[in-house]
């Protein structure tokens, strides 16, 4: 592919790796084409975050593609995961540690259906503390990171949920729950490194497929669903698996994009 080509446009759909931000995988690709153009600036972003500990699709966009971010961004997404049920997590996801176990021996597969309904259709949301959102010009997640309560500052959303479904459920082992950690690291890049480990085998765990509009988060419905389970719930694994028209199979490895762009 000639620097003409990437410069006249190109959307680059990537599987975001898990414990990669979306910045570092922009930047990835942007010294991949420093490194074989000999060009220092030109245009490139990406048309939507990804969470540090979700995979999938993020559409990277190179020169005059750049121009259709904010229309690819307006295209449904499609996600399946995993939330594990019983516990909380202070940003919902496994980015923290575990800080509260809830009662999780009522919660069966007809109780995740009777209150699966309450999540679909147009619903007001409020995102998590450790979003992209932007509080008094600064994104929430970094207010976050720097201990400062973000929380009640975040005002609800209007978002739309079209598909949602559970795929599966899984029974806790019955074992002994582990302490709460309370040695929650700071540095943002040891975030991304999982540091509450592997999810406590003792509790249950439901996997799903849904499909969304533009500003949904999962781990808001995570947090919503444990809080009408009478419980606690946060999500265990995340991956994106289509936005727009562009799905996962049409994705590249990061580690094939150089070859990819000298094709």
């Amino acid at each position: 592919m000639t620097w003409e080509s990437l410069a006249a446009g190109v959307v680059i759909p990537i599987n975001k790796p898990r414990q990669w931000s979306s910045f570092q995988v922009v930047s990835k690709i942007k010294g991949i084409i420093r490194r074989n153009y000999d060009v220092k600036k030109f245009k490139i972003g990406h048309a939507g975050t990804l969470d540090p500990l979700a995979s999938g699709v993020l559409l990277v966009c190179v020169g005059k593609a750049t121009k259709q971010i904010d229309t690819l961004q307006q295209g449904k997404k499609t996600y399946s995961g995993t939330f594990v049920l019983g516990a909380t997590t202070p940003c919902y996801d496994m980015e923290r540690p575990i800080d509260c176990y809830y009662p999780f021996d009522h919660i069966t597969p007809q109780l995740l259906e009777q209150h699966r309904g309450q999540f679909q259709g147009t619903i007001m949301q409020v995102p998590p503390i450790y979003s992209a959102v932007h509080i008094d010009g600064q994104r929430a997640y970094q207010q976050a990171r720097n201990g400062e309560e973000a929380e009640p500052q975040i005002a609800a959303k209007q978002v739309t949920i079209s598909q949602f479904e559970f795929t599966d459920f899984r029974l806790g082992d019955g074992s002994a729950l582990p302490p709460i950690r309370t040695d929650i690291a700071t540095n943002a890049t040891q975030l991304y490194q999982n540091p509450q480990g592997s999810i406590p085998s003792a509790l249950p765990q439901a996997d799903f497929r849904i499909t969304c509009s533009k500003g949904t988060y999962i781990r808001s419905i995570a947090r919503d669903l444990g809080l009408a389970l009478n419980s606690g719930a946060f999500l265990g694994a995340l991956c994106r698996e289509q936005v727009g028209e562009y799905t996962l199979a049409q994705c590249l490895n990061l580690d094939e994009v150089e070859d990819w762009i000298k094709a």
